[in-house]
């Protein structure tokens, strides 16, 4: 890859200003014309095989007017009751405008029995639609809002939840996102010290996220690509590009103060620190993909949509940031150098406080503690390590809910309100479905089931059996008496299909009974997830290892590179249970205690496990480079590598971390949580890791990571390129 990289670098910038235009041309239109033919985003939570995924199947199957998706409207009122006077009559009226609105296929009376609560004081109706959320967009919501404003005149609270609602939420400026750009900038400037090599950095960053972009909506014309995806893939792309190209910038900075020319340190960086960007992406690919064996689709095509856009990043980074340096000359280097080189004769002066060089590495004053003293830095290295990581034992996952989400909310209100009135299990229901469609007698069977149900630990109540046309399959409504995020809810669902159903049907081989519903399927894509887990680590770890042992030519560099992954990775863990499981951690970041999303950790998994080998890469690529100088010495050669990428590489990561954090000020939880982990796990890594336990290790462990002479091709090209 090192040749074409080379060979491709030096045919843009013979004549680079033209080589900037037309490659600039070529990305624009090559967007637009992928957002052109893009498609849809479409949400398709299908996860095959698990019990409540063929309940919900039936279920659209055997009852087609459930299929629409639906709003509940509670209303509730301090005093009195909803009955009194003049608050009936305005209900009365918003019952009936509702039933009027566009889409509406019913409405269920908030007054009748089973909708009004014991005291009289709350009752919820609700409303079903005749289509799904995503289609019919944020009208009915505003229609709901219009319908019962005079509710509020009358003294009833009014608070609405469910699909069609959320449908409607208001679309916020990315406020934290824009944010993070704008620090990302001038954390650039502050590195590279010039205006032009931080503009070309992030422009290629940005041009290589629009094109992602486009990609992925042309992709969506032909396969379902969830709506998380874009969020994810632009998390990872505008960081991972940023970073690439921040530190290609910083290599040609390095080979211009060297001596060479514009056009031949484009030549070199593209060889060197390009090679290296486009095989940390191949490695952020390669990691991420693992997400497919999950056995969640869903999960597997956000992260093979995220990781496609950070190795677009990286291509479109070796493709355009060669002639765009070529063509800015020596203005890629900061003002002070240029005056520098200017006065004097020979290469241009180098410029500590751009980017600060390395001393030498013979010093060992000036040599940082983890090279003085590797063993005590590796000791207290693996000690904090342990800290951080030993709080992810108490991980407990599950699935934020509606009671999770802020007081002011309309769906926290509601969620609120109907756990108060009903029981805390009301916003969880199970639906267990009776299936007679082998010749069973449906109606006996959801009688037995529905009675065992409503006997049985743990439930409040079991609603009536409803029967669909053909009179073969029924449903029936389960309240738990404890909330979807309880574990005793979990373990529940697991008790009803294990025990209660089974014995209710006994001796009955016509008919078969499925518990689903939401929380059902949180059950069951946790089992899910719990069951894959061990391949899933098989599967990133050891396609990594692969990749990394081919880059590296040395399976022990491969391995130490994994094991420091694993430790930003744990450490990330803990973190996020330290900050959303504990009240310490959620007054600080001003959240409730929530579950952590079953496939986050997975997300967070894939996704750090390739982002770490981005700097793994670009440190080991760098020493490898310095020892093949140095004639094997390997001290010298970490000390070197150290002191040359150190500055960089922390730059590289804070730049991250404040994109990352960008992202945790959005509302979702699982792209909070994603944000929160991704920027403490890169934290760690360019600090815990990359200046303590990376040169301790690599210090310690000597020639044994070396000893084999082949080349990795990063370093070999570097190599002949220095040669001539």
């Amino acid at each position: 890859m090192t040749s074409i990289l080379r060979t491709l670098a030096r045919a843009t910038t013979r004549r680079p200003r033209l080589s900037v235009v037309a490659l600039l041309t070529a990305l624009l239109l090559g967007t637009v014309g992928a957002f052109a033919g893009g498609g849809d985003l479409i949400d398709d939570f299908t996860v095959p095989g698990i019990e409540s995924q063929k309940a919900q199947d039936l279920i659209a199957e055997r009852f087609p007017d459930q299929r629409g998706d639906s709003a509940t409207v509670v209303l509730s009122v301090p005093d009195g009751t909803l009955r009194a006077g003049e608050r009936s009559v305005e209900i009365g009226r918003a019952i009936a405008a509702i039933e009027r609105q566009p889409n509406v296929t019913g409405v269920e009376d908030p007054l009748s029995a089973g909708h009004l609560s014991s005291d009289g004081r709350t009752a919820f109706a609700t409303v079903s639609y005749d289509g799904t959320a995503d289609d019919l967009g944020a009208d009915p919501r505003r229609r709901l809002e219009q319908a019962t404003a005079p509710l509020e005149a009358a003294g009833v609270q009014v608070a609405m939840s469910g699909p069609v609602v959320d449908a409607g939420n208001d679309v916020k400026l990315p406020v934290g996102e824009i944010a993070g750009v704008v620090l990302a900038l001038v954390l650039m400037l502050a590195v590279l010290r010039s205006l032009r090599a931080t503009l070309a950095s992030l422009l290629t960053a940005l041009l290589g996220v629009a094109f992602g972009f486009g990609l992925l909506g042309l992709a969506a014309a032909g396969i379902e690509i969830p709506s998380l995806a874009p969020t994810m893939a632009a998390m990872l792309g505008l960081g991972a590009g940023i970073d690439y190209a921040l530190l290609n910038a910083a290599r040609h900075q390095e080979e211009l103060r060297a001596g060479r020319s514009p056009a031949d340190a484009a030549v070199t960086t593209n060889a060197t620190a390009g090679h290296s960007a486009v095989t940390a992406a191949g490695v952020v690919l390669v990691s991420i993909s693992g997400l497919l064996v999950t056995g969640i689709p869903f999960v597997g095509k956000v992260g093979v949509a995220a990781g496609v856009m950070v190795l677009v990043t990286a291509l479109v980074a070796v493709v355009l940031l060669p002639p765009l340096f070529a063509a800015a000359g020596s203005r890629m280097l900061p003002r002070r150098t240029r005056r520098a080189a200017s006065g004097a004769t020979g290469a241009p002066a180098d410029d500590a406080t751009a980017a600060p060089a390395a001393p030498a590495p013979s010093a060992p004053a000036r040599r940082g503690f983890a090279l003085r003293r590797p063993r005590i830095a590796l000791l207290l290295g693996v000690i904090v390590s342990a800290a951080l990581a030993i709080p992810a034992l108490g991980l407990e996952l599950g699935q934020p809910d509606n009671g999770n989400l802020p007081q002011k909310e309309t769906q926290r209100q509601a969620y609120d309100r109907l756990a108060a009135a009903f029981g805390p299990g009301f916003n969880g229901p199970l639906v267990v479905t009776v299936d007679a469609d082998r010749g069973g007698d449906v109606r006996a069977a959801a009688d037995r089931v529905r009675d065992a149900l409503a006997g049985a630990d743990g439930v409040a109540s079991a609603g009536e059996p409803v029967l669909d046309e053909a009179g073969d399959a029924a449903l029936i409504t389960v309240f738990p008496t404890t909330s979807p995020q309880d574990s005793r809810t979990s373990d529940l669902v697991r008790e009803l299909r294990d025990e209660t159903i089974p014995a209710a049907l006994d001796g009955d081989a016509g008919t078969q009974a499925l518990v689903g519903g939401y929380t059902a399927r949180l059950v069951d894509e946790a089992g899910r997830i719990a069951d894959r887990l061990p391949l899933f680590a098989l599967v990133v770890v050891g396609l990594s290892l692969v990749l990394l042992a081919v880059t590296f030519r040395s399976l022990k560099i491969a391995v130490l590179s994994a094991v420091f992954n694993l430790v930003s990775i744990a450490g990330a863990y803990g973190v996020v249970h330290l900050l959303f499981q504990t009240d310490a951690g959620t007054s600080l970041i001003g959240v409730d205690v929530q579950p952590v999303v079953p496939y986050t950790p997975l997300f967070m998994f894939a996704i750090l496990f390739g982002l770490s080998t981005d700097y793994n890469v670009f440190l080991l690529s760098r020493v490898r480079e310095e020892w093949l100088k140095r004639g094997g010495h390997v001290a010298a050669a970490v000390a070197e590598a150290s002191m040359r990428t150190r500055w960089t590489i922390t730059a590289a990561g804070a730049i991250m971390i404040v994109v990352f954090l960008g992202f945790a000020t959005d509302p979702d939880s699982t792209v909070k949580m994603t944000g929160i982990g991704l920027a403490t796990a890169i934290l760690i890594d360019v600090t815990l890791v990359r200046l303590v336990l990376a040169p301790a290790s690599l210090t310690l462990l000597g020639d044994r990571l070396w000893r084999r002479p082949a080349r990795p091709l990063a370093a070999a090209g570097a190599e002949r390129s220095r040669h001539g």
